[in-house]
């Protein structure tokens, strides 16, 4: 049997064939994670999140993140201090959305937040603060590993 251009043709377009088949499957098959569920909503008061990062920007210090044996201390900028401080932390994984962590900021009269990561599990966080004081919002990010 001679292999003809008839031959030739329904070969490569089996191969094609085959070969959408396969990336259909694998398509199928991707895990695919959004950075949050309401994505299109929060893009809409992204504003807020621009505004408080300018504020956080202006402070003397910037927040800072350090992590102390099983304890995560999140330190708050001197101004802070002896204030009324109301907000939130999101431990935010990039690479898994199960070890996400949203906690409350609930700080003392020094400004600062002790959290026990025995509970988180060890990966890069981007951690993502966001806090009122005195009728204006902060926010800041910071990229931190638990170990």
């Amino acid at each position: 049997m001679t292999f003809n251009w008839g031959h030739k043709i329904t070969v490569a377009f089996s191969a094609f064939v085959v070969f959408i088949f396969v990336m259909v499957y694998k398509a199928v098959k991707t895990d695919f994670q959004l950075v949050t569920k309401e994505y299109y909503k929060d893009e809409l008061a992204y504003q807020e999140i621009i505004d408080g990062t300018n504020r956080a920007n202006q402070l003397s210090t910037a927040v800072t993140i350090q992590q102390a044996g099983d304890q995560l201390i999140i330190q708050l900028p001197e101004e802070m201090k002896q204030q009324t401080i109301t907000g939130s932390i999101w431990l935010y994984c990039p690479s898994e959305d199960k070890n996400d962590r949203k906690l409350v900021l609930t700080v003392n009269e020094e400004g600062k937040q002790i959290i026990s990561t025995k509970s988180i599990s060890a990966a890069g966080y981007l951690a993502k603060i966001r806090w009122q004081a005195n009728d204006q919002t902060y926010y800041t990010e910071q990229r931190i590993t638990i170990k």
